[in-house]
């Protein structure tokens, strides 16, 4: 049993070091999918509202640092 694990691990950091392989093995549709989910994230418009208190609190932090 040792024996086979051991080829397991070797040959997968063989892959790695050659650069064929999924670094990531059956959880490589899981990190695309979170990847993706990611990006989407990023890429939506922060709403009116919460870039209308970012402004009022930019306005009022130089007014704090002054007193």
């Amino acid at each position: 049993m040792k024996d086979m694990t051991k080829d397991i691990l070797t040959g997968a950091a063989g892959r790695r070091r050659n650069g064929v392989g999924d670094p990531l093995g059956p959880n490589s549709e899981i990190g695309r999918k979170l990847k993706q989910y990611y990006d989407e994230l990023v890429s939506d418009d922060v709403p009116d509202r919460f870039a209308q208190l970012l402004s009022q609190l930019e306005q009022t932090e130089p007014a704090q640092k002054k007193d």
